[in-house]
C-alpha cells in the first residue's frame, strides 16, 4: 500500500488547490508534474498555459469550462489544458471552489488508457477519490465549500 496525504497547494478568492504527496516521495505530485516541464523547452508553451489557468482559477474558481473531461463517467477526473496541446495535468475538480491537481505529461497516444504513465496518474486520482468519498461518508473527512479539512493519512 502506499501512504499519501492531500496537501494545500494555495488558497484564492474563489478555488482552493491541492496536491497530493506520497509519504514515501519528496515531490507532490504536482511538484513532480512542475519540475519536470518547467524548464522543458519542447513544452514550455503548454507548461505556460498550465499554469496560467491555475492562477486564474484562483481568483475566478475551477469553472468546467477550464478543463476537459477524462477519467470514467461517475469520477471527477479532468484534465488541463482545454485547449489543443499534447501536455496534460490531470485533477480532481471536486467543485468550482475545490481542486486537487495530480501529476500529468505528454499525451503521445489518442487515449490515456493507452499510455501506462498517463493511466497511472489517473488512477491514482480516481483511487484517491474514492477513499475521500468513503471517508467523508464515515464522518472523517469534512468537506465544506471551499476546503477539505482532514489530517488522514490515506492507503491508496
Amino acid at each position: 500500500m502506499n501512504e499519501v496525504e492531500l496537501f494545500l497547494i494555495d488558497e484564492g478568492e474563489n478555488c482552493t488547490i491541492y496536491t497530493l504527496q506520497f509519504l514515501r516521495d519528496v515531490e507532490s505530485e504536482f511538484e513532480k508534474f512542475v519540475s519536470k516541464f518547467r524548464e522543458d523547452a519542447e513544452y514550455s508553451e503548454d507548461y505556460m498555459r498550465i499554469a496560467a489557468f491555475i492562477k486564474r482559477m484562483l481568483k475566478t474558481g475551477a469553472s468546467e469550462r477550464y478543463f476537459r473531461p477524462e477519467g470514467k463517467m461517475n469520477d471527477s477526473v479532468v484534465a488541463l489544458p482545454v485547449t489543443s496541446s499534447k501536455l496534460r495535468l490531470y485533477c480532481l475538480r471536486l467543485s468550482d471552489k475545490i481542486l486537487i491537481l495530480g501529476n500529468g505529461g505528454v499525451k503521445k497516444s489518442q487515449k490515456y488508457e493507452d499510455d501506462s504513465l498517463l493511466n497511472g496518474y489517473v488512477m491514482t486520482l480516481q483511487k484517491f477519490e474514492k477513499l475521500l468519498n468513503k471517508e467523508v461518508a464515515g464522518g472523517n473527512v469534512n468537506i465544506t465549500e471551499s476546503t477539505i479539512e482532514t489530517d488522514n493519512i490515506f492507503e491508496l
